[in-house]
């Protein structure tokens, strides 16, 4: 071995040493100054609310993703039809293309554009989230969702709208979508509560107390949603947390322990964790857990603790049967006690405060306990 290749090999090997990535084995607490952050931080993120709905406006049921029958869909614009506006529904809202999308990338968008740009429609409700939308993106033009405000509504897949929308400065809901609404009636509380969001009535949330909450107040912009959708858009254009002051909500379903950590683990590489002024935990459903820890929460904390930020724990929102919205780039304060936790939209409009425990303990009385956490070391099929 040459005197010049020992050299390299032993600068090598003091870099490795005293690199933070691997000084900091066990402790995998997020560092503002980590070198390796390439993500820049801007200013707080400003987002203006779409004007609420009155009886009689129009509501676009669009499938930008996964496809659904033209039966659920003609059932979910019943139900919007008897809380008293007007469905209209996209062209290829039924379609198919690759057996799976309700159509071609090209179809999928020309119908999200025609929601956004004719006028008479005030609010565009996403019929299923599964994959998609990210197609979207390079597409979609920031100045397409500026230009136009208009409550976009869904959840799971459709973060991806949600984080373009907050990224171009609208608000957007992180709720249900057109397919429980069929499904249900729209009579549970999942509906009701954004039925009564649309119109102008903001829920105020009370939740209970959680042993893994972190006690503390936080201001800030509510951003996230489901963790597989937003981490491919950090660094990106359409990178809503890369701005400071932001309250993190994360939700996921069907992955495994290890792929979660590995998310958990881009959050910290992009800086995303420092910039946190506070964390909402929603719902983790069937996880496979191939990896030592008690749930998805316990996880998240290895990762804030040099991080002083409040956290809150089992809000009731992704894919579990009780899911009540959040409105996406709102003004929010969070506040983590002892004795529970609230959330509030700081919002101009009349509230309605919404206890959590007892919707939650209603559903849980009225249907099977759902199993969140499985020790299989066999990969699930991935539902979104």
């Amino acid at each position: 071995m040459s005197t010049k290749t020992t050299f390299l090999l032993t600068l090598l090997l003091a870099l490795t040493v005293t690199s933070p990535v691997f000084a900091q084995k066990g402790n995998r607490s997020n560092n503002s100054k980590n070198p390796h952050n390439t993500t820049e931080e801007v200013s707080s993120l400003k987002c203006k609310a779409p004007a609420f709905l009155r009886p009689g406006d129009k509501i676009a049921l669009i499938t930008p993703s996964y496809s659904v029958s033209s039966e659920r869909i003609n059932q979910a614009a019943a139900v919007i039809r008897s809380w008293g506006f007007v469905p209209v529904i996209g062209a290829y809202a039924d379609g198919t293309d690759h057996g799976m999308y309700s159509g071609t990338d090209k179809e999928r968008l020309t119908d999200l554009r025609w929601a956004l740009r004719d006028t008479t429609i005030k609010a565009i409700i996403c019929n299923r989230g599964g994959y998609g939308a990210i197609h979207f993106y390079g597409r979609l033009k920031s100045s397409e969702l500026a230009d136009s405000p208009k409550w976009i509504v869904g959840f799971s897949d459709i973060t991806t709208l949600h984080c373009m929308e907050a990224a171009s400065g609208v608000m957007s809901i992180h709720g249900t979508i057109g397919s429980h609404i069929a499904f249900t009636g729209g009579t549970d509380a999942t509906c009701t509560v954004i039925r009564d969001l649309l119109t102008g009535t903001i829920p105020q949330y009370e939740l209970p107390s959680h042993p893994l909450n972190r006690k503390g107040h936080a201001e800030g912009t509510l951003v996230g949603g489901n963790l597989s959708t937003f981490i491919p858009l950090l660094g990106s254009q359409m990178d809503c947390l890369k701005n400071k002051d932001i309250i993190l909500f994360i939700e996921e379903v069907g992955e495994t322990m290890h792929h979660i950590d590995r998310m958990f683990n881009m959050l910290r590489i992009h800086g995303v964790l420092s910039r946190c002024k506070g964390v909402i935990l929603g719902d983790f459903s069937d996880i496979d857990n191939d990896i030592d820890y008690p749930s998805v929460e316990a996880l998240f904390l290895t990762y804030l603790q040099k991080n002083n930020i409040p956290v809150v724990c089992g809000f009731p929102g992704g894919h579990c049967k009780l899911n009540l919205p959040l409105v996406m780039g709102a003004p929010v304060t969070l506040d983590v006690r002892n004795d529970g936790a609230s959330l509030v939209f700081n919002i101009d409009g009349p509230t309605t405060v919404v206890d959590t425990k007892r919707l939650t303990d209603s559903l849980a009385a009225s249907q099977p306990k759902k199993t969140h956490y499985s020790k299989s070391s066999k990969s699930k099929k991935r539902r979104r």
